[in-house]
């Protein structure tokens, strides 16, 4: 997982903060200080027409060092000459210490909320600066507090207003553990500032929508020490990407895929999964529908092998020959008699495959195909079908985020893994892979990668064929979820508006010439 990326959680970054103090490296004071000045720089790198003159802003500050950095962010703007007003929300004498400081060094006017929200007015501000409740929050904001009458809603978005909102560590009110909003108010924002390096709750679930986009400022800590966090997925080293790739080598030294297929009228999902698996480099890739849908397939396919699989026993024949080097089972498979027995034979063969959609559903109502299930697997149900698969989990995930650390996908992907002894991709714009060892990262399909085109037919089926053509290359199951994630959002990304799932292997060839 080299060159990849760590989100912290709250403690995390706690930890480090609590380090580079006890070690000298900097005072509590000159964090906030260097996190207040990030946030003031950021807002004018994010909107450079906010330079080209005197603004007006208000800065929303909480009763924690979250406050303490709006207090800094006030005093900034106030030295370039805007008109700014600064809140807060609690009793000053009981700000923490360093905090308390930067209220005296702002040495301006404060009103104090909820009481000045009645009368406060967001058309009033060009910019408003949330810093209410940052990384450390555990419960949500006090409806009664009226918070959220302070800052405009989605529901009238920047360009229906004149504020621009942004937000200090996180919008109030988001776990910055899971991305979830925790229950009661929260905030939104058209930038986030967070610092040292993003959080967890950044990336997941609610987070990237709440957030708007994210900047990440240094604040001068020991960026090699501490916890490494969980990584993003990344682009893979051309290396890989090319792995086993010989001028003498022969098609079955680059892996052979076996992709089982559905009857008559149901084989398209699988032939994207197959037209994936061969464009991602497998050397050969075989579908294998039931015989009454062979001449369907014939006709729809050149490249592709194609092999009558009428049962269970007959995969297991096939399987005979140690060359099928991965299986991808599910997409457009059918839920009946005869794909229960293939996934049996699939799993009983115990090598490296793919389970999605429909073997999924079969999986999740079947004990006996449960207790199958290897090291070698790879599941990828989306939300239903992860709620299928592991109700228990679910149910924890889906229960109201009362307070914080709030269950995440990350956590439940992980706890999903390890029931079931084989790598979970869980799907969603932020999709999340967990092996059954502990390991997990998060492929962004957000922000500045974000996919929106990938919410089409068909994709789900494409991202299975990728994982299964690059794991019959030899790639782990875990390395082939992470490389496969990213590489389906990155094709994506280069096609654009207007894509449908049979665009996405046809993009594979320029996505993979930029990494070779």
């Amino acid at each position: 997982m080299g060159g990849l990326t760590g989100l912290l959680t709250a403690e995390e970054m706690r930890a480090a903060e609590r380090a580079a103090m006890e070690s000298g490296l900097a005072s509590g004071r000159d964090l906030m200080e260097r996190a207040g000045r990030g946030v003031a720089d950021s807002l004018l790198a994010h909107w450079p027409d906010l330079a080209q003159g005197p603004q007006r802003a208000a800065v929303v500050c909480g009763p924690g060092n979250n406050g303490g950095d709006g207090f800094v962010v006030a005093r900034l703007l106030r030295d370039w000459g805007w008109e700014v007003e600064a809140f807060l929300l609690g009793d000053p004498d009981r700000l923490p210490p360093d905090a308390r400081a930067k209220l005296d060094r702002w040495q301006g006017p404060v009103a104090r909320l909820p009481e000045a929200g009645a009368g406060f007015d967001p058309d009033r501000w060009d910019v408003i600066v949330d810093a209410l409740f940052g990384t450390g929050l555990t419960r949500g904001l006090a409806p009664e507090a009226g918070l959220s009458r302070l800052l405009p809603g989605r529901d009238r978005p920047v360009q229906d207003r004149r504020a621009r909102i942004v937000a200090v560590d996180a919008p109030s009110g988001l776990c910055l553990d899971s991305g979830r909003v925790l229950e009661g108010d929260a905030l939104w924002a058209d930038l986030t500032v967070t610092f040292h390096r993003a959080k967890r709750g950044h990336y997941l679930a609610e987070g990237p929508g709440r957030c708007g986009a994210l900047a990440v400022v240094d604040i001068g800590l020991d960026r090699a020490a501490g916890p490494a966090g969980v990584p993003l997925c990344a682009a893979p080293p051309g290396a890989r990407v090319d792995k086993g790739r010989r001028g003498d080598a022969h098609k079955y030294d680059h892996g052979h895929a076996l992709v089982l297929s559905g009857g008559v009228g149901r084989g398209g999902a699988a032939r994207l999964a197959g037209r994936a698996a061969l464009r991602i480099g497998a050397g050969l890739v075989t579908l294998a529908p039931p015989p009454a849908a062979l001449i369907e397939n014939a006709a729809q396919l050149t490249a592709i092998m194609l092999r009558a699989m009428p049962d269970g026993a007959a995969l297991t024949a096939m399987l005979e020959d140690a060359r099928i080097s991965a299986l991808c089972l599910g997409p457009g498979l059918g839920t009946g008699q005869r794909e229960a027995g293939l996934v049996a034979a699939a799993l009983d063969a115990r090598r490296p495959t793919v389970l999605d959609a429909d073997a999924l559903t079969l999986i999740a109502g079947d004990d006996d195909l449960r207790a199958r299930l290897h090291a070698g697997c790879v599941l990828t149900p989306h939300a239903g079908e992860f709620a299928r698969l592991f109700p228990e989990i679910a149910g924890r995930l889906s229960a109201p985020a009362v307070q914080g650390p709030a269950m995440s996908t990350l956590d439940a992907a992980g706890a999903a893994a390890a029931a079931a002894g084989c790598t979970v991709l869980l799907k969603g714009a932020a999709t999340v892979v967990a092996a059954p060892d502990g390991r997990a990262a998060i492929n962004p399909g957000v922000y500045d990668r974000a996919a929106p085109w990938l919410a089409t037919a068909g994709a789900g089926d494409v991202l299975a064929g990728l994982i299964a053509g690059l794991m019959a290359r030899g790639l782990a199951p875990m390395q082939a979820a992470c490389d496969a994630a990213w590489l389906h959002v990155e094709a994506a990304r280069a096609f654009g508006p207007g894509l449908i799932a049979e665009d996405l292997p046809e993009m594979l060839p320029a996505v993979l010439r930029t990494l070779a």
